[in-house]
């Protein structure tokens, strides 16, 4: 299994902005789905681990734990 470039509360990019047009989003939960936050109105969204991983862009900042 490979290993994942995104952990927990790092900020990601997504493919398509959030209709509150930011286009940050913090991961807040990690398991078989993952949970996001948008940054700009703070509404999450919660997408199995396979659709995240096509939707994500870019991963704008890594946390350090």
């Amino acid at each position: 299994m490979s290993e994942n470039p995104f952990a927990l509360h790092d900020i990601v990019e997504m493919k398509k902005p959030h209709p509150c047009g930011v286009n940050r989003w913090k991961i807040i939960r990690m398991g078989a789905d993952i949970r996001i936050k948008c940054q700009g109105c703070g509404h999450s969204v919660m997408l199995p681990r396979r659709e995240f991983s096509k939707k994500l862009k870019k991963i704008i900042e890594h946390t350090d734990d």
